[in-house]
């Protein structure tokens, strides 16, 4: 019976060892500049290098276009900068509704009437979820947005969604060339 134990105690302590090992190694490797990815302060999507700046301001995300472009196409009529990779089907976005297609939120605000802004929210950077009743939504900190022309609505948000150029060609959205 003492073999036993023995061995049971010589197994435990070697576990002690290799979480002590683990953890150790963690922290070196902390201290060694090694990044390890952290999770967003606003989740929801997989967009990890959203994150706002530190400090008084907010700057806009790494994502997030620095000007706006020319404006959304309000038609099925080609526009300039649109035209590029098909983002989905128009049937997929309902009249007063939107869709999010990746970092480009499509909106619909009356029929036929398409337009696109950039679906990362400018108070800190989530994506945007939802489009209902002709408002964009963020669930993070409650930001609203117009389906018509991005603009704030309510929250923290402090500036509009920048416009994407899309056009629409044989039922489908296109996004920016």
């Amino acid at each position: 019976m003492s073999d036993d134990r023995t061995a049971e105690l010589a197994r435990a302590i070697d576990t002690l060892r290799d979480r002590r090992a683990v953890l150790r190694g963690a922290a070196v490797a902390g201290l060694a500049g090694v990044s390890v990815p952290l999770l967003a302060a606003c989740g929801g999507s997989d967009d990890a290098g959203s994150t706002p700046s530190s400090g008084g301001t907010t700057s806009a995300p790494a994502s997030a276009p620095t000007s706006a472009p020319s404006a959304p196409s309000s038609s099925g009529t080609p526009s300039s900068g649109g035209g590029g990779a098909v983002l989905g089907p128009t049937s997929d976005v309902p009249v007063g509704g939107g869709k999010v297609f990746d970092k480009i939120v499509v909106t619909q605000p009356k029929a036929g009437e398409f337009k696109a802004f950039t679906a990362v929210c400018t108070h800190a950077g989530c994506l945007v979820r939802t489009v209902e009743n002709n408002t964009i939504n963020c669930p993070c900190h409650g930001s609203k947005y117009s389906a018509e022309d991005g603009s704030v609505q309510g929250g923290p948000a402090p500036a509009p969604l920048a416009a994407i150029p899309v056009t629409v060609q044989g039922g489908n959205i296109l996004g920016p060339a």
